[in-house]
């Protein structure tokens, strides 16, 4: 039976009670540069997007989760996206909100369960991640979970600080039958 639990962390769809927390997040300034926002989200269109968080990943190509921890409070979110069912692959991406919360394991079980719940239950043929140069922490993690550095993007992404560098990573499920 696939378990999306782990000792440390649980994964769960989005809730109504997630606002506050998807707000907080989606507002903050210091992630733009790796989602590609440009400008602050309202409550009201956070409201909308979690009133379609039900809908299928076969449908909207992607599915975000909570990182919960065991007092149940959600801590980050992981999400599948680019979701292609006839080359059966996914990008996948993880945040860790709170910095006291990062390098406890958290983010590395909540990768293992995704990816596990990926290569299961959506019968992916293989992940992948798109890194930014200076994320060291981000390159341990999928490196540390068996990823594998397969191209750098030149200039990819745009800061305020000039162009960075992306890394590609890619985990192809060695356990298809």
């Amino acid at each position: 039976m696939l378990n999306l639990k782990g000792k440390q962390v649980y994964l769960r769809a989005l809730e109504p009670t997630d606002l506050d927390f998807l707000y907080k997040l989606e507002n903050d300034t210091s992630v733009w540069e790796v989602s590609g926002t440009l400008k602050p989200y309202s409550k009201k269109v956070l409201q909308l997007y979690l009133d379609n968080a039900h809908r299928d990943i076969y449908d909207v190509k992607q599915l975000r989760l909570c990182i919960s921890n065991n007092q149940d409070e959600c801590i980050g979110l992981i999400d599948l996206f680019d979701f292609d069912p006839k080359h059966r692959r996914a990008g996948i991406g993880i945040i860790i909100v709170e910095p006291g919360d990062r390098n406890r394991g958290a983010g590395a079980e909540a990768l293992s369960l995704l990816c596990d719940y990926a290569f299961s239950a959506l019968d992916m043929h293989q992940l992948y991640a798109n890194i930014l140069e200076d994320n060291e922490a981000s390159i341990h993690l999928f490196q540390k979970m068996g990823f594998e550095e397969i191209g750098v993007k030149k200039e990819w992404i745009r800061t305020n600080q000039g162009f960075k560098n992306e890394i590609m990573y890619q985990k192809i499920n060695t356990n298809e039958s």
